[in-house]
């Protein structure tokens, strides 16, 4: 497997980190999971999508993304896993609407903080 495929992956894991841990939060509140009130998962999950919008505003590329290409120019040609992951990780839109949907997003990451607040002191996370 090409090194840029499993930088892609990486990649792919990560967002789908930042995507569906929300409503995997959400589904878990409601289905009394304890992991979705563990701190450490939480605030992990909040960097991951504050990482993102900072980069957004800054206006930087995903150094994932830099790393694929740099990768992926060495190598002949792509194949099913880059095809594939690349169809659901990257749309042709302004970079604007992304910037707007990132920030957005992490705003709904912020006030779930308040709607499903994380465990603390004594209570425990299972």
């Amino acid at each position: 497997m090409p090194l840029a495929d499993i930088v892609l992956m990486i990649h792919f894991l990560y967002v789908l980190f930042v995507v569906g841990s929300l409503p995997a939060i959400w589904l878990g509140a409601w289905l009394k999971w304890g992991f979705v009130r563990n701190p450490w998962f939480r605030y992990l999950h909040l960097a991951a999508i504050l990482f993102v919008v900072v980069e957004s505003l800054m206006g930087v590329v995903c150094p994932l993304t830099v790393w694929e290409n740099t990768l992926r120019q060495a190598a002949a040609e792509g194949g099913f896993i880059q095809h594939w992951l690349h169809r659901m990780l990257f749309y042709n839109v302004p970079e604007s609407v992304l910037t707007v949907v990132y920030v957005l997003f992490a705003g709904l990451v912020a006030m779930t903080f308040k709607w499903i607040p994380p465990a603390h002191g004594n209570r425990r996370s299972r």
